[in-house]
């Protein structure tokens, strides 16, 4: 690898996906003040909302996940115009 390409806190982070509990091992410069122990080592922690696992494209799931209800409000509002 060429030196001097990547930053200087580029290091192993460890991925939690926070809607199914999956974690992974990337390397990222990503900015975390919680730290994990996995495998055997401690790395810093980054949450994520989402991720491949638990992406309904990727899993092949239609699982809509809406927490502020805009999808009810589209579909009152379309029904209301389908009248």
């Amino acid at each position: 690898m060429k030196q001097g390409l990547h930053p200087e806190n580029y290091r192993p982070v460890v991925f939690k996906d926070m809607s199914n509990g999956d974690m992974f091992l990337s390397r990222s410069t990503a900015k975390t003040t919680e730290t994990i122990e996995f495998e055997g080592e401690t790395y810093p922690l980054y949450k994520l909302e989402i991720s491949s696992t638990s992406h309904p494209f990727y899993t092949g799931k239609s699982k809509l996940v809406d927490t502020a209800g805009r999808v009810d409000k589209f579909m009152s509002r379309y029904a209301r115009m389908k009248k």
